[in-house]
């Protein structure tokens, strides 16, 4: 007897076969998925579109080039052929996007500032690159005794990038971004409380957004609560931007 196969919508096809149906089903899941990874088109034919690597968004390269007026400079697109970049869209990409749409075509401001989305991207880099690097031998004492594991200055970029990472993390601080008050266990529900070093690694690292975290903790994902989530993600973020940037000032300070 032949089976009837379904739509993805749950809607029945006359005719179809169970087997029909499940490879048809298939067919359309990769398909979405070589969707959600197709490369913008201005970023230009040579960049191949990867489903593991996830949606990908332009970015404009821009630089300063000599121009001769009195400024002497001019701000132009640099990319090869007016081409942009192209990178991995995050959870502050998926954010922004959503937010752009809630409001259906109406002006609304960014949720972060750039200073707050470099400074969680450069974070973000630094957590994956430092763990990363950290395989190629057992600890920090096994590199540099061995002179397998890179040169001097491999060693000396790992520890000033793991002291980045220490001084961002000390930023963040144990604050608590979203509190459960002291009600009984019944009245609270499921609701746990949310650190803001917990906030940060949720979105920065593990590419959740606020509503995202709110709801594995508990939270109802409403106004209210995203508006007060996000204000403390903001303030940690404002916080490893400052880290950073002293990190760097003092640096340059030794190395002077």
């Amino acid at each position: 007897m032949t089976q009837m196969g379904m739509t993805a919508q749950g809607y029945p096809v006359v005719g179809e076969s169970a087997d029909a149906a499940r490879l048809r089903a298939e067919r359309e899941r990769l398909a979405e998925l070589k969707a959600r990874a197709s490369v913008p088109d201005r970023c230009g034919p040579e960049i191949i579109a990867q489903p593991a690597r996830g949606p990908m968004v332009a970015q404009a390269p821009m630089g300063l080039i000599p121009d001769g007026s009195e400024s002497g400079w001019k701000r132009e697109h640099l990319g090869y052929r007016g081409r942009d970049h192209a990178r991995q869209a995050d959870a502050f990409d998926l954010m922004e996007l959503q937010a752009r749409r809630a409001a259906k075509g109406g002006e609304v401001a960014p949720l972060f500032t750039a200073a707050q989305v470099g400074a969680a991207r450069r974070y973000a880099m630094l957590v994956e690159r430092h763990d990363a690097a950290g395989m190629r031998c057992s600890s920090v004492e096994a590199q540099r005794s061995s002179g397998g594991c890179g040169g001097g200055s491999f060693m000396d970029t790992i520890l000033y990038e793991g002291d980045v990472i220490r001084v961002m993390r000390r930023a963040i601080g144990d604050g608590v971004a979203m509190a459960v008050r002291r009600v009984r266990p019944s009245a609270r529900g499921a609701r746990v409380g949310i650190r803001d070093r917990v906030l940060v690694d949720s979105v920065c690292l593990q590419g959740q957004t606020v509503s995202q975290v709110l709801e594995a903790h508990g939270w109802a994902d409403k106004g209210e609560n995203r508006a007060v989530c996000r204000k403390a993600l903001c303030a940690a973020l404002d916080r490893m931007a400052l880290a950073r940037v002293l990190v760097d000032e003092v640096k340059l300070g030794l190395d002077g």
